[in-house]
């Protein structure tokens, strides 16, 4: 099994994504640890060692075309394709305000093709479910998904495609009526961009 040689998470500290603090997640639950993937993928640099460690794992599985969900993902599937010399595709949001994703633009697959799909933090896994699910119409084997952090810490998966994860951990988190930081009285932050459950 292939084991990394860079240490993600203290990648992201180095870059300042990785967060303490009291946050509202995309989920609706309430932690202290949140990591800010832009903080790391504004830094080119950091960017291309980390896509390193996927081009290197996948390099002898016969990858076609690396598919990346928007918004993170594009990055590291274009760094990623560039490194092993194949294709890159996008997995861009269908609608602005509905779930699901397309592959879109004009792109298409050769009959057969190996994909590797990579993002970059799982949680719950969302974003490369509805990955997924866009490639269903076209013409593709996944082989493969990794991602740089996956904070499930193997608990979540993807049938027979195998997840590859840079870095696995479990962060703590709470139900807004059970946090411990609310309990506290630390204000309360708010990151990221992902809608927020009704």
């Amino acid at each position: 099994m292939y084991k990394p040689k860079i240490d993600v998470l203290e990648t992201m500290r180095e870059t300042g994504a990785l967060k303490h603090g009291h946050f509202l997640y995309a989920s609706g639950r309430h932690g202290e640890v949140y990591l800010e993937k832009f903080d790391l993928l504004r830094d080119p640099a950091a960017t291309v060692e980390l896509c390193a460690e996927f081009a290197e794992r996948y390099r002898d599985d016969r990858i076609d075309v690396v598919v990346g969900p928007t918004t993170g993902g594009i990055l590291l599937a274009f760094e990623t394709a560039r490194q092993l010399g194949v294709k890159a595709a996008y997995a861009e949001r269908a609608s602005d305000s509905g779930p699901g994703r397309e592959i879109r633009r004009g792109t298409t697959f050769a009959p057969g093709s190996r994909i590797l799909v990579v993002d970059d933090i799982l949680t719950t896994g969302g974003s490369v479910r509805e990955t997924l699910e866009a490639l269903e119409p076209h013409p593709v084997e996944v082989v493969g998904i990794g991602v740089m952090v996956d904070r499930s810490a193997g608990k979540t998966t993807f049938g027979d495609v195998p997840l590859f994860a840079l870095a696995s951990h479990e962060f703590s988190s709470w139900l807004a009526d059970e946090c411990p930081l609310c309990a506290d009285g630390v204000p309360l932050e708010k990151p990221g961009t992902t809608s927020m459950p009704g």
